[in-house]
């Protein structure tokens, strides 16, 4: 600074850009001290009209008509790549799954952005990802956004590839590679909202989860929901014969032993191909074992060399069971995916789907439904941030009566935070975004930095008074506006340095469009809308409070001294 920084520096008196901030800000500064009163009427008046579009979040419903402000967990964040999910129902053969999976892969790769597909289906050896037949998954690699149709967007895309994809038994699903990892291992849900229905009979489960998926695809911004069909899988039930057994010397354990090894086999020995190594598995050939008619045919050896047929010794029957039982708490549950349109936030949908889903489905005695997926994110995080604010509030207001030693001086900066909340929510409307954490952490952002301005304002109009005070000019109304109109004149430049240095390296942020801009941008957003407006609003709205505070005080003092 000292090496850019030449000759002397200019006072404000002779600096051309504070006189003409000053020219504006004199008239206006006059006007508010003149009326005070009103001018607090005014700016309660804009307080009031900034719920209008935070009704849904401040109040739960709308009661006057007005764009609505939403609310989300997190923005959706642009990766570059995409992830599709399609599920279909369970007990499909790995046959037909390879040529779902096939033809979808086929389908995605056609599209001219799309620079390679990568399919997998089934479940790879490790627990933290116990995928059926029934679940998808196409890594969708895009191109460059430069070698895209002109005008494509990410939103348009993933709709173009949603309608070409849409396959008889299939439900798609369309997410991010990260994004989606992250919410499986969080909550298992990879969809933006899900539903675990818990309790005891698993038939029931499915049957509750069928209700809520056909009561929430009729809910206005549900792009596809998928309940899972936890009794969907098939299953060869061998029932043993304890009696029928014992009358050939076998015990239970002996059948199951031939079952377990014949059908299922056994391994008996380990082979070496250099440094890979084998188990070597012994069964029956399939054509012996690939229906239960040929099952029943399975010899079971008894003593004196002879054997028995299985199907003597133990009746076999196929049943409907489930393919996988997931559980939370020791309790059964049932999962519902719901995917829903762009542009839709996520408050006001769960909040149209609850209504549905109590309206169409009744749960018995014994079963509890919870909302999951990105939602709870979002539950989470506003009981946290319904605690941050407050303790934020407190500590700015500690801080303040530290600084000032005064409790009226650090109300009355208090009381003006609130405002800094009209330009944030204005310019939220404004670009269409929704209420998430990272608009919560910006709206905590510019409290510090509205009532950093605003003790700059306080510190010279203290200042002004005290001066006058002490050259005994501090008698009359007049005196007090007189007071007050030239410690807030003085004060112009540095608040408008602060402001505009902020507002100026926050710029960068709200025009980005590389990856993470998504969340950035709802970052800066009300920092600058709240900017803008608390800095208008504390140049006028702090002298004029200043000038009510102490124009009632030196109206006490002088009928004290007439008295």
């Amino acid at each position: 600074m000292v090496l850019l920084i030449k000759g002397k520096i200019p006072s404000e008196e002779k600096n051309p850009i504070a006189r003409f901030f000053i020219r504006i800000y004199r008239p206006v500064i006059r006007f508010a001290l003149r009326y005070p009163a009103a001018l607090l009427i005014g700016c309660s008046v804009l307080i009031l009209a900034t719920i209008l579009p935070v009704q849904r979040i401040l109040l739960g419903k709308t009661f006057l008509p007005f764009v609505q402000i939403g609310s989300e967990f997190m923005p959706p964040l642009n990766e570059g790549d995409l992830l599709y999910m399609p599920s279909t129902l369970p007990g499909v053969s790995p046959q037909k799954a390879k040529e779902l999976l096939q033809e979808t892969d086929r389908i995605i790769a056609s599209f001219p952005e799309v620079e390679s597909v990568l399919g997998k289906i089934g479940r790879a050896e490790t627990a933290t990802d116990p995928a059926p037949l029934s679940m998808l998954e196409t890594m969708v690699i895009l191109k460059p956004k430069s070698e895209w149709r002109k005008g494509l967007s990410m939103r348009d895309l993933i709709r173009e590839m949603d309608d070409a994809t849409k396959l008889p038994g299939l439900t798609n699903l369309w997410t991010m590679p990260i994004k989606n990892r992250t919410d499986m291992l969080a909550t298992g849900i990879k969809t933006p909202v899900g539903i675990k229905v818990a309790g005891p009979d698993l038939r029931t489960l499915e049957r509750i989860g069928e209700q809520i998926e056909l009561a929430l695809r009729s809910v206005e911004g549900t792009r596809s929901a998928y309940a899972e069909r936890v009794m969907g899988g098939s299953f060869l039930d061998i029932d043993i014969n304890r009696k029928e057994a014992s009358r050939y010397g076998l015990t239970t354990g002996d059948v199951q032993d031939i079952i377990s090894t014949a059908i299922g086999g056994q391994i008996v020995t380990r082979t070496v191909e250099g440094l890979e190594r084998y188990g070597v598995n012994v069964r029956y050939p399939r054509d012996l074992r690939d229906d239960p008619s040929s099952l029943r045919n399975v010899l079971v050896p008894i003593s004196g060399g002879a054997s028995v047929p299985l199907g003597q010794l133990a009746s076999l029957s196929l049943v409907d069971g489930p393919p996988m039982i997931k559980s939370e708490n020791a309790r059964p549950n049932a999962w519902i995916y719901v995917d829903i349109e762009d542009g839709v936030d996520l408050g006001s949908y769960v909040e149209r789907a609850k209504e549905a889903v109590l309206v169409n489905v009744k749960l018995p005695p014994g079963y509890s439904l919870k909302w999951s997926g990105q939602f709870e994110y979002m539950e989470r995080a506003n009981r946290r941030l319904a605690v941050l604010i407050p303790i934020t509030l407190v500590i700015i207001f500690f801080l303040l009566f530290v600084h000032f030693k005064n409790v009226t001086q650090a109300v009355i900066l208090l009381a003006t935070l609130p405002f800094a909340v009209i330009g944030a929510v204005w310019l939220m409307v404004f670009m269409d975004f929704n209420m998430s954490i990272a608009v919560g952490v910006g709206l905590i952002a510019v409290s510090g930095l509205a009532a950093e301005t605003g003790v700059v304002m306080q510190l010279y109009l203290n200042e002004a008074i005290h001066r006058y005070q002490n050259e005994g000019r501090l008698k009359t109304r007049s005196a007090l506006i007189r007071a007050l109109e030239e410690g807030a004149v003085q004060r112009v430049r540095p608040i408008l340095m602060t402001v505009f240095t902020t507002i100026i390296g926050l710029l960068p942020i709200m025009i980005g469009t590389g990856p993470g801009s998504e969340v950035m941008k709802r970052l800066a957003t009300p920092m600058v809308g709240g900017l803008i407006t608390s800095t208008v609003l504390s140049l006028v709205l702090i002298p004029s409070i200043y000038a009510i505070v102490y124009g009632a005080r030196l109206k006490r003092t002088s009928s004290g001294i007439q008295t």
